[in-house]
């Protein structure tokens, strides 16, 4: 299980470069061509995945295929985050901007669903035997098709306005998505890193690896821990656009400050009480409660990054330091649970992501509210 949390972690190494490569490209050749270009690269990890022949195939061959496709997933990743929360922000009314921009949680947190519920299909029609021989497969085989279907959607949609009265300004062309450029904002970029650092470790160990947990240290069954990660999903999908919401009323900052204040008092409780949960039900109103906090942050993190920077770096800085944190901090977050747990000191692990939303905190309390200072302004 370490072993396969290092490969899942692999695949966030290659965050940082695709934020750097199509944050560069949607800031010099427009949003809809980063968007375009990050699903093409997406969809051939996904089939790299599906084709790759076994190991008592082709050897040695057959595993490094797979982390390759993994690399050029998180290649792809690392620059769709930057891309399309620019791309949501500047379509946005201003009025509304943290409600429409919430969006882009509900269809990432749509495709965990989606995911679950390929993996209770194969569980129910497929022995155990069955899914490790080529059942594994098939949600890759669906995830490339999915990929080709937004491809074609993403072909037919308008390019934003900002980046579009961008291309009349030459002093601004010029400026487009360099690092030399995104270093005369550095405290937009130390603003991200240090919003992102606990949002993302809460964020991964309550989806990503609460499964694992669920069976490994609660003691559910798979199915039962799948049903259960379903359920508070669905939830919590539903939550975030009433968050963007609220934050669009009172302000980014207050509702930012919620998540550090709340998940570094609770955190340890609720990880605590779901290792000893004894019942489906008592499981389920944990997950959601930290799911529900977390949403202070999910809801309305890409605004905030948007509106940190202007039109000419947005999705370079939006991007780069945000794959950089998540590389560092997300990505690692199961491998760090599963390390502590190997050694015997898993309540390490809750110390762990109370410490990384504590030091977000700081950054929430002396951070201005981008609502109301934002650059999106200037567009």
């Amino acid at each position: 299980m370490l072993n396969t949390a290092a490969i899942f972690a692999v695949g966030f190494l290659m965050r940082p470069l695709g934020g750097w490569l199509l944050g560069r490209h949607a800031d010099r050749h427009g949003r809809k061509s980063a968007l375009m270009l990050s699903v093409l690269m997406m969809c051939a990890g996904s089939l790299i995945i599906v084709l790759t022949p076994g190991h008592d195939r082709i050897g040695i061959a057959a595993p490094t295929l797979l982390v390759i496709a993994r690399l050029l997933q998180g290649l792809s990743v690392g620059g769709e985050y930057g891309a399309s929360a620019t791309y949501l922000s500047e379509m946005a009314s201003r009025a509304h901007s943290g409600f429409w921009s919430s969006f882009q949680y509900v269809t990432l947190i749509m495709g965990h669903l989606l995911a679950l519920t390929v993996l209770l299909v194969l569980q129910k029609f497929l022995s155990e035997a069955e899914l490790r021989d080529w059942g594994w497969r098939v949600p890759f085989a669906i995830g490339a098709l999915a990929a080709i279907v937004t491809f074609i959607l993403r072909r037919n949609m308008e390019e934003t306005a900002a980046f579009t009265h961008q291309q009349d300004d030459p002093m601004q062309r010029r400026r487009e998505g360099t690092l030399r450029e995104l270093l005369q904002h550095r405290r937009a970029v130390l603003t991200v890193i240090g919003l992102t650092l606990g949002g993302t470790v809460a964020f991964y160990t309550y989806t990503t690896y609460m499964h694992k947990f669920l069976v490994n240290s609660a003691g559910f069954d798979r199915q039962t821990a799948a049903l259960l990660n379903a359920g508070t999903l669905l939830l919590y999908m539903l939550i975030q656009p009433a968050v963007g919401a609220l934050s669009d009323k009172i302000g980014r900052r207050p509702v930012l400050i919620a998540f550090g204040v709340l998940g570094s008092l609770l955190t340890v409780p609720i990880l605590s009480q779901l290792q000893d949960v004894q019942t489906v039900t008592q499981a389920f109103w944990l997950i959601l409660g930290a799911l529900t906090i977390v949403s202070f942050y999910t809801a309305i993190n890409a605004i905030i990054k948007a509106e940190l920077f202007p039109v000419e770096v947005r999705a370079l800085g939006v991007g780069l330091p945000y794959a950089l944190t998540v590389a560092l901090f997300g990505g690692t977050a199961e491998y760090v649970a599963l390390w502590f747990k190997s050694h015997g000191m898993e309540s390490g692990f809750y110390w762990y992501v109370t410490a990384c939303i504590a030091c977000s905190l700081m950054v929430y309390q002396i951070m201005p509210d981008t609502r109301s200072h934002s650059r999106m302004a200037d567009d």
